[in-house]
């Protein structure tokens, strides 16, 4: 059974920092590209970050210079380090693990970002 955990939400104060970890079983997950997605209230799921088997990295433009993305896949955990933390970053934050050769597509659950004073 594929699972995929997202743990590492939280309350914070703007310019805070969180950092979210999305742990994988099921899977090769060194086989699979993984991303951060993220929904506000009354918004579509917009994608945050990327991070290819081979490590290429890619960042939505509202994230650049403050979200890094990275994984172990030793671990089979993939993160998501995020500093300088704004109101507008408040959402569910959810992983998805999407098979680089094939047709495997797992989501988590999901955890909760509020960012406010």
């Amino acid at each position: 059974q594929v699972k995929l955990v997202e743990s590492g939400g939280g309350l914070v104060q703007p310019g805070g920092s969180l950092r979210l970890s999305c742990a994988a079983s099921g899977i090769m997950f060194r086989a699979y590209t993984m991303a951060w997605y993220r929904q506000a209230p009354g918004k579509q799921r917009e994608l945050v970050a990327s991070i290819s088997a081979d490590h290429m990295t890619n960042y939505a433009d509202s994230v650049k210079g403050r979200f890094t993305i990275s994984r172990d896949n030793a671990e089979k955990t993939g993160y998501l380090q995020m500093n300088s933390l704004k109101p507008e970053d408040t959402a569910v934050y959810y992983c998805k693990a999407d098979q680089t050769y094939g047709r495997g597509v797992y989501w988590g659950q999901g955890t909760q970002v509020t960012v406010s004073s």
